[in-house]
């Protein structure tokens, strides 16, 4: 590949990830000028969670063809992965002697990508309807994942109230789960599926994923970050680098390629999920910390992310784009 190939590849990379992080970004200046306040962030948040994005899962679980699960190796290395960096991050944490009472807060944004929101916004950009198929599968069983990892290691570190077993009634009770197990009901009941799904998908997608992440934009409190210590900046590379090189390495291995490999790196390359911030302190932990670490990966996402997927379609490894 010739250096205007590359430039040009770079720039298509460019476009799948530029849309994303403009949105929080807008997010961002419209919380600055006022606009956009905390109690009204909090109203649309509410309103796209339990129902805009339910629903556009539903319509992107519904359109999935089921037969491709046996051979769907890209799941499998995104919960291996997740598992493993679960338990290389808590050893780093004790080889580095972070306080006990923030271990837990360090392994959580070490491993929980936003990737409802933000990787779904990537997989769509990426791929269309076949990034939305892929990722849907994928966002119902590592979101259910990541909550019970979160409960145990908070648990563990910071003496919650929370039972594995409550995590497990949490995860069958969100939306998103829901909105998931209904279309794949509906996709693998026989009954045909009707052919407003698909477009519905679409105008769905187009219309809440902005919002939400307009709105994670402007949660972001840009201003807490000099309080950052070295420990926020740690977990933002196992974020960032670690848990992506991890997750990618094991998917090659199991033989993953194209676009379940694009679509698991979207996913497990976003920041940490301000999910993990509202955990932290609902546990009475170190919200600062936690809020750091979502600011710090969300920023430099931007560019790690970019690059990342680049390099991968650099190496032919992530199939074809747009």
């Amino acid at each position: 590949m010739n250096t205007t190939d590359a430039a040009e590849l770079f720039l298509t990379c460019l476009q799948i990830s530029a849309p994303t992080f403009a949105w929080v970004l807008a997010g961002m200046l419209l919380s600055r000028l006022g606009w956009l306040t905390q109690s009204l962030n909090d109203r649309i948040s509410r309103l796209s969670f339990k129902y805009g994005l339910p629903l556009m899962l539903f319509a992107g679980a519904a359109g999935v063809d089921y037969s491709i699960l046996k051979s769907a190796g890209y799941l499998a290395a995104g919960v291996i992965a997740t598992l493993a960096v679960v338990l290389l991050s808590w050893l780093y944490s004790g080889w580095r002697a972070h306080p006990l009472s923030e271990r837990g807060i360090f392994v959580q944004g070490a491993f929980r990508s936003n990737l409802a929101i933000m990787g779904l916004a990537l997989c769509i950009s990426a791929y269309g309807e076949t990034g939305a198929q892929l990722a849907a599968l994928a966002v119902a069983i590592m979101t259910s994942l990541y909550n019970v990892l979160a409960v145990i290691v908070l648990n563990a570190t910071l003496g919650g109230n929370s039972s594995v077993a409550a995590a497990f009634v949490g995860v069958l009770r969100n939306p998103l789960i829901i909105g998931i197990a209904a279309g794949a009901t509906l996709a693998l009941s026989g009954l045909p599926v009707p052919d407003i799904v698909e477009p519905a998908s679409v105008w769905l997608s187009a219309f809440f994923l902005p919002l939400m992440l307009v709105c994670i934009g402007g949660a972001m409190k840009v201003q807490e970050l000099r309080s950052s210590g070295p420990l926020a900046w740690e977990s933002t590379l196992w974020r960032l680098a670690v848990a992506p090189a991890l997750t990618v390495l094991l998917a090659l291995a199991l033989g993953v390629r194209d676009e379940p490999l694009g679509v698991l790196f979207l996913l497990v390359a976003t920041p940490a999920a301000a999910s993990g911030y509202i955990m932290v302190i609902a546990a009475r932990g170190n919200g600062v910390l936690a809020a750091n670490i979502v600011v710090l990966t969300t920023i430099f996402s931007a560019l790690t992310l970019t690059l990342g997927f680049f390099l991968l379609s650099l190496l032919s490894l992530v199939g074809q784009l747009g």
